[in-house]
């Protein structure tokens, strides 16, 4: 199906990749942004700018693709729908009907016997009194929000401000007592087979991917467990490309699932040189139907993500033979907006 066009739904730095992992295979793409000056249009076939509730643009783009995937999750569902009525759209949109719900992702999760952070659904104020075992906790909004946005720290009962607006549903979590963070990222087909990268650990600074490693510093346990349940997830989903399962690993060493993106992610920017085959081209493989071949390891890796204004020093400066620089071209410097990122092969 390398004669397919493939079209993606958002232009960041994560389409920009989706398409240049596209090119090496031969599949055209088209994508559609509300983003005028997206970076992935500078990689694409075709680009559309539109707002994604534009109906005649919408329908231009499910003219010109063939199947359709997306960079983000947070696309109305309705949108992904009414795309699907004429073209496949991989992952599932059902999917991601899950995924944009906290409460509906960490019921799935814990009903295949996984565990999660401790939480509760929260409604009103009382409801955080309610389970103040939880606290200290985070209350996250139960839609949307992202890189932290929509979070808020509670310690305690005190930090229960009585002029916040409860209109929005939230959830709060407990407070994890955390050793650290490790990242899966697995490509299932469509015929269920699946190729799981090696687990990576990453550092978060003011909730932000800071730095990604591989090997991941975690007992062979871990490891593997880490590694199982991504699939599990992977497989009840009946999930096609490539996904991310994020953890937390606490104190006591228990492995708890902190969410899951339904998409390439950023913790998985070293798998492009570390691997022969990176999470945006499997990603492609399964989700343009071509045929699975299995990645291997080049090189253990660290991934750096340059942030906001720290893009112009790296933009002066010069890289040795096993360092990899990637600048995503995007116009507007934001504080910690994600501008660019660099790996280094280690041995």
């Amino acid at each position: 199906m390398s004669d397919s066009i493939l079209g993606i739904i958002g232009s960041g730095q994560l389409g920009s990749m989706l398409c240049q992992a596209a090119k090496k295979l031969n599949v055209r793409t088209v994508v559609i942004s509300d983003d005028e000056q997206g970076p992935a249009q500078t990689y694409a076939d075709q680009f559309i700018f539109a707002k994604y509730d534009n109906q005649q643009k919408i329908k231009q783009f499910i003219d010109k693709a063939d199947v359709v995937t997306f960079e983000f999750e947070n696309i109305p569902i309705s949108i992904l729908k009414q795309i699907e009525k004429e073209k496949k759209v991989l992952p599932k949109p059902e999917i991601n009907r899950i995924i944009q719900n906290r409460k509906l992702e960490k019921s799935f999760i814990n009903e295949l016997g996984i565990e999660t952070t401790k939480w509760a659904f929260i409604e009103k104020a009382e409801d955080v009194t309610k389970n103040s075992n939880l606290l200290p906790g985070i209350l996250k909004t139960n839609t949307l929000g992202y890189d932290g946005q929509g979070q808020f720290i509670l310690k305690s009962l005190a930090d229960v401000k009585k002029d916040w607006c409860f209109t929005a549903d939230y959830i709060l979590e407990k407070k994890v007592n955390l050793k650290k963070e490790i990242s899966i990222i697995i490509t299932r087909f469509i015929d269920g087979e699946t190729f799981i990268y090696e687990p990576i650990e990453n550092l978060h600074k003011d909730q932000i991917l800071k730095h990604s490693k591989i090997p991941a510093n975690i007992d062979e346990k871990t490891y593997k467990k880490a590694q199982k349940n991504a699939k599990l997830i992977a497989d009840k989903l009946g999930y096609v490309g490539s996904m991310c399962v994020e953890y937390f690993i606490d104190q006591d060493d228990n492995l708890l699932v902190n969410e899951i993106a339904p998409r390439v992610h950023n913790s998985g920017h070293l798998t492009i040189n570390a691997f022969n085959i990176s999470q945006f081209e499997n990603h492609i493989r399964a989700v343009c139907g071509l045929k699975f071949e299995k990645p291997k390891k080049n090189s253990n890796a660290e991934m750096i993500n340059i942030l906001g204004k720290e893009i112009e020093e790296y933009r002066s400066k010069t890289f040795k033979e096993d360092e990899f620089f990637f600048d995503y071209g995007k116009k507007i410097i934001k504080e910690k907006r994600k501008m660019g990122h660099l790996t280094i092969l280690k041995k």
